[in-house]
C-alpha cells in the first residue's frame, strides 16, 4: 500500500492519488504510518505523499490533515521513534503549517494543538536547541513567544555548561519576534544563580553538574554567551535597550538589584557599541557611588543594619570582572579601562593644600566620591596586570593626564603610576618612549608633580640606560631654565637620582637608617648596571648640583633639605656633600674665635635697587651640616671602628675624621659665641624697624629669622652631643633665650602693625625624633645621674611649653601634608615610631598633673603645659586614624607603659577594643574630675578637647562590644546629670552621643525626650499654657535648649528621615519588579513586613518629637527655619509611605493597621499644630517687621528686616504644599484600600488671599499722611526735587 501511494504522488497530477486516499479508511493510513516511522524508513516521504493527496480546497482533505497531524504529534510524544525520523516528521508537520495552503481555520487550530501539545511535553535536553531553533521559521504570536522562551530557559539548568551558547544564540535570534526582555532576565538571572553557587562551591542542587565543572570553564561559557548578547544587539539595537532598562529597573531600590559579575561584564562589553557606550558607562558610574553612599548610610547606623541584610556590593563585583576576564574576555578590558579612568577623572581630588591633594584615610570615613575613585584606579592596575594589550593605553592615558592637568590635583594618577612601575619595570621597557616623551614637559609641570613623577618612575631608570639619559638631559637644560620651578625641578630631580644609584662600598639597605622600598630591591636584582659607572655618573651630578649654589635661596634650600637623604642612601658620597657644604658655610662663617656674630648675616641678603631677599637660607645650611654630622657619627664612624684596615686606608679615614672634627669645631665654636652675642650685635634689639613696608624693616625681619633658625639648629645639635652634660644644657638654655627674646619681639611688633612676620616660625627646624627624645627627657627620664643637669631645663617652664608646642606643630604638619619637615619626615615608619613615642611622653604627663594642679601653682601667660598635652594627643589621636590605620594595634600598645618583655609578650593578644577602653577610662576620669569643680573653675577649651579625643577614640571601638556599651551608657549619664552653659562643651558633648547612639540602636527615643526637655524649658507657643518641665538631660537648659540643642536634635531628625526615606525607596523598588506573579509579589510584600513595621515605628516616634518643637516657643532665626524645613521632609516621607502602600494595595488589597494608627496620630498630634506654629512665626515677623517700621527715617533697617522676613518665610509655602500633597495621596489610599483614612485629617486652614479691611484703612491712613508731608516739602523750592527724585532711583 505505501509503495502505491509513493508511486501515485510521483505522477504530475494528484488526481489519481486523491482518488486512492478516499477509498482508504483513516485507520489503515494512520496504521500504516506507524509501521514506516517506527521501521525508521520512509515515513518522510510517505507523509508528503499523504499531504499532496490531501488538499485544503476539499473538506475531505482538510479532515484527514488534521488527523494525520494529531497523529503524527502524538506519535514523537510517545518517544518510540529514532531522533532522525521524529526530527524528520517534526520539520515537515512545521513546514506544512506555514506554506501550507489549507484553510485558516485549519491551520489556527493545529498550531493551537501544536502548542498545548508542547507544554504538556517534556522536552528533552538532547532536541532543545533544535527546537528553539525551528521556532525561529515559525510565524508565532507574541505569548507563543513568551511560552517558547520560557520553556527553552527552563531548560538551562537540566543541561551540559557546554551546550548553552548555542542555545542561547537560538533564543536572541528568537527574540527578534518579541520577548526581548524575557530572555535576557532568563539568560542573567541563570548565570548570576551559577555564579553564586560556583563561588560558595556548594552542591547538592540541581545545579550539581553545572557547579562542579572548573573555574576556567564556566568563563569561557560565560565569555562566549557575553560575545553571542553584544554580537545581537548590533543587529538588533531594541535589545540593548531592553537590556539597560532591565537594569536600571532593578537599580530604583537598591543599587545591587540585578547587578552581578556576569551583568556587569556584559554592560562593559556593550561599551563596544557606541551607541551604548556612553549611557552604559554613566549608569556603572552612578550604580559604583550609588553603592558607596548605601554602605556609608549602612554603615553608620545600627537600625539599617539590622533590617538590610549584608550583601556584596558593585565594586567588588567590578573587580570580580576583572580576575575573571583573565579567561580570554578580552571584550571585556576595553571597557575596564574606559570605566576606570572615567571613576578617576570624575571623582578624584579637587582641593590642593600647598601644592599636594588633601589626602585622607583608606578606612571607610572617606567619603563615597573618594572610595570611587580608588576604584578606578584598583580596575586599571589589576587590568594592567592580567591584560598585556592594553599595558601601553593604560600608561600613555596616565602620562597624559600627569602632564596636561599640571593646575588641578593629579595625586590620585601619580599613586597609580607608582604602583603600576613597582609592579613591572622590565615589562615597561617596552613602553619607555611614553615616559620619555612625558620627561620633555618636566620644565613646565609643577614642582610637587615632578618630584612624584621621578619618584614613581625611578624603578624604570635601573633598567633602562636610555632613559635614564633621557631624564639627565632634560635636568641639564631645566638647570639654567629662566623659571624658578624648573631649576628647582632639576635639583629634585639630580637629588633622586644620587639617592638611587648607589656607589660601591656604600652601606647595605641593612646598615642604613632607613631600609630601600620593596620595588627598588626588586630592581635591584635584576639591575643592568655597575658601582664603577655609577660612581663617575654621581660625581658628575654632584658637579652640577654644586653650581645650584650660586643660585636663589629656594633652589639652595631644596638642596640642603635633599642632601641629608642622599647620605643616608649613598654612604659613599659623604666626603664630596661634607665638603660642599663646608666650603658653602665657611662663606659665612667668622673664623676668629673673638669676633661677634659669629656668622656673617649681611652675606646671606641681596639688595637689588630697594628689593631685598633672602639669598644664603643659613639655618637650612647648618641644619643640613648637623643632621648629616650626627648621622656620620651614628653611623659611619662605628662601622670603621669595627673593622680591620690597611694603613692607607687608616690614613685616609684619619684626614677624613679630621675633616668631620672641623666641622664639630665650627658648630661649637658658633655655639659658644651665639650665647655670648647679644641681640644689639645683630642690630636686632627692641627698637629695630621689623616693618614690611620699609626695606630695614624687611631685612632685619629676615635676619630674625635665620638668627632664629640657627639657635634652634643648635639646640638640636648640643642636646645630640650633650650626654646629659649640666654645662651643655645651660648652653642650651642660652640659645633658647636668644630664641625666645627674638621671637617676643617679632610678635609685639606685628600685634602692633598689621603685617603678619610669623610665616617661617610656624616650621621649627627641630627634628621629629629630636622633638620625641627631648620630651622624654624633659617629663620621663628618672635616671638619678641625669637629674641634676636635667634640672637646669625643667627648671624653666618657657623651655618645657615651647618643645610641647614644637611637637605640636610636627604633628599639625602631618595631619595637613602626610609627612614632616626635617629628616626621616617622609619616612612613614619613623614618623609612627616617634608619633607614638610622643605620645606616651604627652598621655603621661597630661594624667600625671592635671591641668587644674598646674594652674592652681602657676599663673602664667598662654595655656598650661598640661593643656597643650592635651592638645597635643588630641591632633596624634586624629592623625593615627587618618595615616596610620592598619598600625593601630601597634600604636595603643606603644602606649601602654610596661617595663617587663613577659607583659608585653602577654598583652599581644588584647584587642583593640580592650587597649582603647583602657585609654579612654583615663580621659574619662579627668572630665569627671573637670566636672565636678566649681563653676567658676570650669575649663571649656580642656572640657572641648577631652569630649574630641573621646569622639576619636570611641571611633576604634567594636559596636558589639560591652566596652562600647560602657562607653555610651557613660555618656548618656554625663548629659543627663551635668548642666554647664557652655555651647562648645554641650555640642561636643551632644555630638558624641548621638555618634556613639547611631550604632546602638536609632536615636528617636532620644529625640522625643531632648524635645520634650526643650519644650519645657522654653515654654509653650500659646502664652497662656505652662508646661511641664521633664528635665530627661539636664545638659538641656535655659540657654542651651536654643539654638544649640534644638539645631543638633533637628539635624539628627534629618539624618534618621534620611534613613527612613531610603528603605522606603528600597521597598518601593522592590515593589515595582512585579513581573513577578501575584503569589510571588504577595510572597515579597510579607518579607517587607518587619521593615515596614520598623519604618511606621520610627516615623511614629518622630512625629512625637516634631509634636513637641511645634509646640516650643522658638527664638526668631535657624531653629525656626530648620524646623520648618525638616517639618517639609517629615511630610514628604510621609507621602512617599502613603504612595508605597498605593503600590503594595494592588497584590494584598489592604494596609497594615500600625499605618492606620500613624495616619491618625499625623492628623490629630501634627498638621493643626503645623498650622499653628506658622500662624505664630508669622505674627513674630509681622510685629518685628512692624517694631522696625516706626522708625520712619530707618529706610535701610526696614528693607534689611523685610528681605530677612521674606527669606524666613520662604519654607512656610513649602510646607503647606507638602501637607497638602500628604493629604491629597492619603484620598486615594483610602478609595484603594476602602479605609477611610481621613476621618482622623481636620480640613487644612485656607490660605487664600484675605483682604483685611482694618489693616488696610491703616495703610491708606498713613499714606495720606506720607503725601501730605511730601506736599509740604515740594514748596521749598526745585532745588530740593532733584535730589529726592535721585534717593528714589536709589
Amino acid at each position: 500500500m505505501d509503495q502505491k501511494i509513493l508511486s501515485l504522488a510521483a505522477e504530475k497530477t494528484a488526481d489519481k492519488l486523491q482518488e486512492f486516499l478516499q477509498t482508504l479508511k483513516e485507520d489503515d493510513l494512520t496504521n500504516l504510518l506507524q509501521n514506516q516511522a517506527l521501521k525508521g524508513k520512509v515515513a518522510g516521504a510517505l507523509l508528503r505523499a499523504i499531504f499532496k493527496g490531501s488538499p485544503c480546497s476539499e473538506e475531505d482533505g482538510t479532515l484527514r490533515r488534521h488527523k494525520i497531524y494529531t497523529y503524527c504529534i502524538q506519535l514523537v510524544e510517545s518517544g518510540d521513534l529514532q531522533k532522525e525520523t521524529a526530527s524528520e516528521i517534526v520539520g515537515l508537520l512545521m513546514l506544512e503549517v506555514r506554506f501550507g495552503k489549507y484553510c485558516q481555520l485549519v491551520r489556527h487550530s493545529l498550531k493551537q494543538y501544536l502548542s498545548l501539545s508542547f507544554s504538556s511535553t517534556r522536552w528533552d535536553q538532547q532536541y532543545v536547541i533544535q527546537l528553539t531553533s525551528m521556532f525561529k521559521d515559525v510565524p508565532l504570536s507574541a505569548e507563543e513567544v513568551e511560552f517558547v522562551v520560557e520553556k527553552a530557559l527552563s531548560m538551562f539548568s537540566k543541561m551540559n555548561l557546554q551546550e548553552i551558547p548555542p542555545l542561547v544564540y537560538q533564543l536572541l535570534v528568537l527574540s527578534s519576534k518579541g520577548s526581548r526582555k524575557s530572555v535576557l532576565e532568563g539568560i542573567i538571572a541563570f548565570f548570576n544563580a551559577v555564579d553564586k553557587q560556583h563561588s560558595e562551591d556548594q552542591s547538592g542542587d540541581e545545579l550539581l553538574d553545572v557547579v562542579t565543572v572548573p573555574s576556567g570553564e564556566l568563563r569561557h561559557v560565560e565569555g562566549t554567551i557575553i560575545l553571542h548578547i553584544v554580537f545581537a544587539i548590533k543587529l538588533d539595537y531594541e535589545l540593548g535597550r531592553e537590556l539597560l532598562k532591565h537594569l536600571k529597573a532593578g537599580q530604583q531600590g537598591d543599587s545591587n538589584n540585578n547587578l552581578s559579575p556576569f551583568s556587569i561584564a556584559l554592560l562593559l562589553s556593550v561599551t563596544r557599541i557606541q551607541r551604548f557606550q556612553e549611557q552604559v558607562l554613566d549608569f556603572l558610574k552612578t550604580s559604583v557611588v550609588k553603592s558607596f553612599k548605601d554602605l556609608q548610610l549602612l554603615q553608620g547606623s545600627k537600625f539599617l543594619q539590622n533590617l538590610v541584610p549584608h550583601r556584596a556590593y558593585v565594586s567588588t563585583m567590578i573587580l570580580e570582572v576583572v580576575k575573571n576576564s583573565v579567561h580570554s574576555w578580552d571584550h571585556v578590558t576595553q571597557g575596564l579601562v574606559e570605566l576606570g579612568f572615567l571613576l578617576m577623572d570624575s571623582y578624584g581630588p579637587k582641593k590642593v593644600l600647598d601644592g599636594k591633594a588633601i589626602e585622607t584615610s583608606p578606612n571607610l570615613s572617606r567619603m563615597p566620591n573618594q572610595h570611587a575613585c580608588k576604584l578606578g584606579a584598583n580596575i586599571l592596575l589589576e587590568t594592567f596586570k592580567i591584560h598585556e594589550m592594553v599595558r601601553q593605553e593604560i600608561l600613555e592615558q596616565v602620562l597624559n593626564r600627569v602632564v596636561t592637568r599640571a593646575s588641578s590635583p593629579i595625586s590620585h594618577f601619580l599613586d597609580l603610576l607608582s604602583n603600576i612601575v613597582m609592579y613591572a619595570p622590565l615589562v615597561l621597557q617596552s613602553c619607555s618612549s611614553k615616559v620619555t616623551e612625558a620627561f620633555d614637559y618636566l620644565s613646565f609641570l609643577p614642582l610637587q608633580t615632578v618630584q612624584r613623577l621621578l619618584k614613581a618612575v625611578q624603578p624604570l631608570l635601573k633598567v633602562s640606560m636610555s632613559m635614564r639619559d633621557s631624564l639627565i638631559l632634560v635636568l641639564r637644560k631645566a638647570m639654567f631654565a629662566n623659571q624658578l620651578d624648573a631649576r628647582k625641578s632639576a635639583v629634585a630631580g639630580f637629588l633622586l637620582l644620587l639617592k638611587n644609584f648607589k656607589v660601591l662600598g656604600s652601606l647595605s639597605s641593612s646598615q642604613c637608617s632607613q631600609p630601600l622600598s620593596v620595588s627598588q630591591v626588586h630592581v635591584d636584582v635584576h639591575g643592568h648596571y655597575n658601582s664603577v659607572a655609577n660612581e663617575t655618573f654621581c660625581l658628575e651630578i654632584m658637579d652640577s648640583l654644586r653650581r645650584c649654589l650660586s643660585q636663589q635661596a629656594d633652589v639652595r634650600l631644596m638642596l640642603y633639605e635633599g642632601f641629608y637623604d642622599v647620605l643616608r642612601r649613598n654612604s659613599q658620597l659623604a666626603n664630596s656633600v661634607m665638603q660642599t657644604l663646608l666650603s658653602q658655610l665657611k662663606q659665612f662663617y667668622e673664623p676668629k674665635p673673638d669676633l661677634l656674630p659669629p656668622l656673617k648675616l649681611e652675606a646671606c641678603i641681596l639688595a637689588q635697587g630697594d628689593k631685598i631677599s633672602l639669598q644664603e637660607p643659613l639655618d637650612y645650611l647648618l641644619c643640613c651640616i648637623q643632621h648629616c654630622l650626627a648621622w656620620y657619627k651614628n653611623t659611619v664612624i662605628p662601622l670603621q671602628q669595627g673593622k680591620e684596615e690597611e694603613e692607607e686606608e687608616e690614613e685616609e679615614e684619619e684626614e677624613e675624621e679630621a675633616f668631620y672634627q672641623d666641622l664639630d669645631d665650627i658648630l661649637a665654636s658658633i655655639t659658644n659665641r651665639m650665647i655670648k652675642s647679644e641681640l644689639e650685635d645683630f642690630e636686632l634689639d627692641k627698637s629695630a624697624d621689623f616693618s614690611q613696608s620699609t626695606s630695614i624693616g624687611i631685612k632685619n625681619s629676615i635676619c630674625a629669622f635665620l638668627v632664629m633658625g640657627v639657635c634652634e639648629v643648635l639646640i638640636e645639635y648640643n642636646f645630640s652631643i650633650s650626654n646629659f652634660s649640666k654645662n651643655t644644657f645651660e648652653d642650651i638654655l642660652s640659645l633658647f633665650m636668644c630664641y625666645k627674646k627674638l621671637s617676643d619681639i617679632l610678635n609685639e611688633k606685628a600685634g602692633k602693625g598689621k603685617t603678619k612676620m610669623a610665616n617661617k616660625t610656624n616650621d621649627s627646624f627641630l627634628s621629629m625624633k629630636c622633638v620625641s627624645s627631648l620630651l622624654t627627657a624633659l617629663f620621663r627620664d628618672n635616671t638619678q645621674s641625669h637629674q641634676e643637669s636635667l634640672s637646669v631645663l625643667r627648671s624653666n617652664n618657657e623651655f618645657m611649653r615651647y618643645a610641647v608646642n614644637v611637637a605640636l606643630q610636627k604633628v599639625q604638619q602631618l595631619k595637613e601634608t602626610g609627612h614632616m619637615s626635617g629628616p626621616d619626615g617622609q619616612n612613614p615608619d619613623k614618623v609612627f615610631q616617634n608619633l607614638c613615642d610622643i605620645t606616651r611622653v604627652l598621655l603621661w604627663r597630661y594624667t600625671s598633673i592635671p591641668t587644674s594642679v598646674e594652674e592652681s601653682g602657676k599663673k602664667e601667660k598662654g595655656k598650661s603645659i598640661s593643656l597643650l598635652c592635651l592638645e597635643g594627643l588630641q591632633k596624634v589621636f586624629s592623625a593615627v586614624q587618618q595615616f596610620f590605620q592598619p598600625k593601630i594595634q601597634q600604636f595603643l600598645r606603644a602606649l601602654d607603659v610596661t617595663d617587663k618583655e613577659g607583659e608585653e609578650r602577654e598583652d599581644a593578644d588584647v584587642s583593640v577594643t580592650q587597649r582603647t577602653a583602657f585609654q579612654i577610662r583615663q580621659f574619662q576620669r579627668s572630665l569627671l574630675n573637670l566636672l565636678s569643680g566649681q563653676e567658676e573653675d570650669f575649663n571649656s577649651k580642656e572640657a572641648v578637647l577631652l569630649v574630641t579625643v573621646l569622639t576619636s577614640l570611641s571611633k576604634l571601638l567594636d559596636p558589639s562590644s560591652p566596652q562600647f556599651l560602657q562607653m555610651l551608657s557613660w555618656t548618656l549619664k554625663i548629659c543627663k546629670e551635668n548642666s554647664w552653659e557652655d555651647a562648645l562643651f554641650c555640642k561636643s558633648l551632644m555630638n558624641l552621643l548621638f555618634s556613639l547612639h547611631v550604632l546602638y540602636k536609632s536615636p528617636v527615643t532620644l529625640l522625643r525626650d531632648l524635645s520634650q526637655d526643650i519644650h519645657g524649658h522654653l515654654g509653650d507657643i500659646d502664652q497662656d499654657i505652662e508646661v511641664e518641665k521633664t528635665n530627661h538631660f539636664a545638659i538641656v537648659n535655659l540657654r542651651m535648649a536654643a539654638p544649640t540643642v534644638c539645631l543638633l536634635v533637628l539635624s539628627q531628625a534629618e539624618k534618621v528621615l534620611e534613613e527612613v526615606d531610603w528603605l522606603i525607596t528600597k521597598l518601593k523598588g522592590q515593589v515595582s519588579q512585579d513581573a513577578l506573579s501575584e503569589e510571588a509579589s504577595s510572597q515579597a510584600v510579607l518579607s517587607n513586613h518587619p521593615v515596614e513595621k520598623a519604618i511606621i515605628m520610627q516615623l511614629g516616634t518622630l512625629l512625637t518629637f516634631f509634636h513637641e518643637l511645634v509646640q516650643t516657643a522658638l527664638p526668631s532665626g535657624s531653629c525656626v527655619d530648620t524646623l520648618l524645613k525638616d517639618l517639609c521632609k517629615m511630610y514628604t516621607t510621609l507621602t512617599a509611605l502613603v504612595r508605597y502602600y498605593l503600590q503594595v494595595c494592588r497584590s494584598s488589597g489592604g494596609i497594615p493597621k500600625n499605618m492606620e494608627k500613624l495616619v491618625k496620630l499625623s492628623g490629630s498630634h501634627l498638621t493643626p499644630l503645623c498650622y499653628s506654629f506658622i500662624s505664630y512665626v508669622q505674627n513674630k515677623k509681622s510685629k518685628s517687621l512692624n517694631y522696625t517700621g516706626e522708625k520712619k527715617e530707618k529706610t535701610a533697617a526696614v528693607a534689611t528686616a523685610m528681605a530677612r522676613v521674606l527669606r524666613e518665610t520662604k519654607p512656610i509655602p513649602n510646607l503647606i504644599f507638602a501637607i497638602e500633597q500628604y493629604e491629597k495621596f492619603l484620598i486615594h489610599l483610602s478609595k484603594k484600600s476602602k479605609v477611610n483614612l481621613m476621618q482622623h485629617m481636620k480640613l487644612s486652614t485656607s490660605r487664600d488671599f484675605k483682604i483685611k479691611g482694618n489693616i488696610l484703612d491703616m495703610v491708606l491712613r498713613d499714606e495720606g499722611e506720607d503725601e501730605n508731608e511730601e506736599g509740604t516739602a515740594s514748596e521749598h523750592g526745585e532745588q530740593n526735587k532733584e535730589p529726592a527724585k535721585k534717593r528714589r532711583k536709589k
